[in-house]
């Protein structure tokens, strides 16, 4: 099994490209060791001491390192626990994996379907490269929030990410969408 590593915009994080299917559908964060319970890829990349994060995306897995650890001790071992899971056989998540947008209903339901349809078709497969995912979590009186995950949480382009590029995007397509914000 070759792994690739990619950069990421976020220096924080880096992309592994098993080049194997990671998840079939859908992303999964786990921003913590505690939040891994249902995945074993998870729970053995967190085993390696300075992972802080760890992002599950159809194809890749984008890891966040401590501020005090360095890729160059940290990339060997997170390799090694990439490669270990995948001859162990088990599944990435056990159990349906969630990373979609949330819903949400009322009067502003078809603006905000017009929302999640621009995130999907052109704002995550952009973020997804740089190994990360955006989905959507409210919309209230022209402001979108986001959610913001793997690479693109904690990155520092994210904000200029939302403002120039999703924001502009959103405001153009729609016109009740007035501001964009990120969520924790």
């Amino acid at each position: 099994m070759f792994i690739q590593t990619e950069t990421t915009p976020n220096p924080a994080t880096l992309k592994f490209l098993p080049g194997e299917t990671v998840l079939g559908s859908g992303t999964a964060d786990f921003p913590a060791a505690e939040a891994a319970a249902t995945s074993p890829l998870a729970r053995r990349i967190f085993a390696v001491p300075g992972v802080t994060g760890v992002f599950l995306g159809s194809d890749f897995v984008t890891v966040t390192k401590a501020d005090d650890a360095v890729w160059d001790h940290l990339k060997p071992s997170v390799l090694g626990a990439i490669m270990e899971h995948y001859q162990s056989g088990a599944p990435a998540i056990e159990g349906a994996s969630a990373g979609g947008h949330n819903d949400q209903d009322g009067p502003d339901a078809e603006i905000v379907s017009q929302i999640k349809e621009l995130l999907d078709t052109r704002v995550r497969p952009a973020v997804a490269q740089d190994g990360g995912d955006i989905t959507f979590h409210g919309f209230d009186r022209g402001v979108v929030y986001l959610h913001m995950q793997g690479a693109c949480a904690g990155c520092p382009s994210s904000t200029l990410t939302l403002k120039m590029g999703i924001e502009n995007l959103l405001r153009h397509y729609i016109p009740e969408v007035t501001e964009v914000r990120p969520v924790g």
